[in-house]
């Protein structure tokens, strides 16, 4: 019920913090996001709360050109990687879609400094994000690299689709 609280704030509040931040003004949007990202922060990393999205951002590292981009930036496109390996309804992928953009985080691999990949280089993305240790196994489902290497791909595709035409 936190998860789906916080979410729900950050959905309503998130784009005017933003803009309070870009505005140098402390506004209670901004308060009210900075105490669920702390609180959920805190939560999601001490109980285990962290899954595939956090595990794709791991994997994501083995790419040179992501190295000038912040965690919070490819953990975002490793939501989106995780609604598909979810399988997740699309209302809610275009959700978290249109968050994203509205906020200026990344939606596609381009966004985070990708702008190729090959299959191999995506599969040792893949690879990194299933070691025995990562947090993708948090998931409810076993998953393999071959299944976050077709998450990824695919939510790049799905947010370059959007971007361009706003539906998937």
């Amino acid at each position: 019920m936190l998860a789906k609280l916080c979410y729900e704030l950050l959905l309503k509040d998130g784009l005017k913090a933003k803009i309070s931040v870009e505005s140098k003004a402390v506004t209670p949007a901004l308060e009210n996001v900075i105490e669920a990202n702390s609180l959920l922060s805190g939560l999601g990393f001490e109980s285990g709360g962290l899954a595939a999205a956090h595990a794709v951002h791991d994997g994501l590292t083995v790419l040179e050109g992501t190295h000038a981009y912040y965690h919070g930036e490819k953990v975002a496109f490793g939501t989106l990687a995780q609604l598909v390996l979810e399988n997740a309804p699309t209302e809610e992928i275009e959700e978290v879609l249109d968050f994203c953009i509205a906020v200026g985080l990344p939606v596609c691999l381009a966004d985070i400094g990708v702008n190729n990949i090959t299959k191999e280089q995506l599969m040792e993305v893949a690879e990194k994000a299933c070691i025995p240790e990562e947090s993708v196994h948090a998931m409810p489902f076993e998953v393999t690299p071959d299944m976050v290497a077709a998450a990824i791909i695919t939510a790049d595709k799905i947010g370059q689709s959007y971007k361009r035409q706003g539906v998937i």
